[in-house]
């Protein structure tokens, strides 16, 4: 730890700990201690143990984590809370129970979610363990909270959050990459302006299995700092491509990875019912290649792909489908498959 860093630490648990006690979380003279949780990039996490139970706070972060000058809007903390109030009238067991929220200090306090019971879907997949019926459950839920928010012109001025959007994900992911590979910067910054377009349903916009725990009433999602309405093809293109990234990380299990793939794409299309489910495959199939290739280029790449003939090898698969979009996502499985196998 370098010097001065300690103090730093004690000062920002300290403004943390006086936001509890203003939340009422804390009472005034109550003593908790904060246990730093790791695996944001985004936002300090703590672990609050405390009179009422145990409690997960997060504060944003100007500036994130990552080897890239990635800055985003302090302010997407709240619309992680209000995330969290409308999909959790829609889906309580799949959204985390929000217990307080305080703008002023940029704090979002959850019920805390033991390990034990609600493991890290990441974690399982990083073993091999490719569960298609829960993947399904993934797809289930996510479209429920797509469908019952689509077309909502209160749920859209709740979530007019179009700049912030744009700054965490349209920019770092689409956008930068196209900074390394200038022959496709038209279709990169054609993607992210069509994407931004599109505003329909209420849309996570990180829904990964990093922030996804596997509980025994299903996934409960987590992180919704990128809240916006807008469009559902970007959560589900976003999830679908860590199903293909996870078989170069784990390659015993690429074809269960691939299983899990064809169980969301079946249960999320189930559920569409606000547009034609067609025109919706085929943004997703339009933005899929485009996300894969930012995992490896943009400003936030996977990882655990460090081999360059690993890097090589999705490089060539992404670009591929850019320059010739499929309009139906089993043809890229089934590509993706092939690939796998050679």
């Amino acid at each position: 730890m370098r010097p001065g860093e300690t103090d730093d630490r004690a000062h920002a648990e300290n403004g943390v700990l006086a936001g509890l006690r203003r939340l009422g979380v804390l009472g005034p003279d109550e003593r908790a201690e904060l246990v730093p949780l790791s695996g944001g990039v985004s936002s300090e996490i703590w672990r609050l143990s405390a009179a009422r139970g145990d409690f997960c706070v997060k504060r944003a972060l100007a500036r994130l984590k990552v080897a890239a000058v990635w800055k985003a809007p302090l302010e997407r903390s709240h619309f992680e809370a209000e995330w969290m109030r409308v999909a959790g009238s829609i889906r309580p067991d799949n959204v985390p129970e929000l217990v307080a929220e305080d703008a002023e200090s940029h704090l979002v306090v959850m019920r805390f979610l033991s390990p034990s019971d609600f493991p890290l879907w990441k974690a399982q997949l990083r073993d091999g363990h490719a569960d298609p019926a829960f993947a399904a459950k993934v797809g289930e839920a996510l479209v429920a909270i797509h469908a019952a928010t689509a077309d909502r012109p209160e749920i859209a001025a709740r979530f007019a959050t179009d700049a912030a959007f744009h700054a965490i994900r349209l920019e770092p992911y689409l956008e930068a990459t196209a900074g390394k590979h200038p022959d496709l910067e038209a279709r990169l910054f054609g993607l992210s302006r069509a994407t931004a377009a599109t505003r329909r349903c209420l849309v996570h916009g990180d829904v990964s299995p990093k922030n996804i725990l596997a509980g025994a009433n299903g996934p409960v999602f987590l992180d919704a700092e990128c809240a916006w309405f807008g469009d559902p093809a970007f959560d589900l293109a976003f999830l679908l491509n860590h199903m293909l990234l996870k078989g170069v990380w784990t390659p015993p299990s690429r074809d269960a990875f691939l299983d899990c793939f064809q169980a969301i794409v079946e249960s999320y299309r189930a559920g569409i019912g606000w547009e034609p489910a067609a025109a919706l495959e085929a943004r997703v199939a339009a933005l899929l290649p485009g996300l894969l290739l930012a995992r490896i280029d943009g400003k936030s790449p996977v990882e655990y792909i460090t081999a360059e003939r690993d890097k090589e090898r999705v490089r060539a698969f992404a670009i591929r489908f850019l320059k010739d979009p499929a309009e139906h996502l089993s043809a890229i499985a089934a590509a993706w498959r092939q690939e796998s196998l050679a």
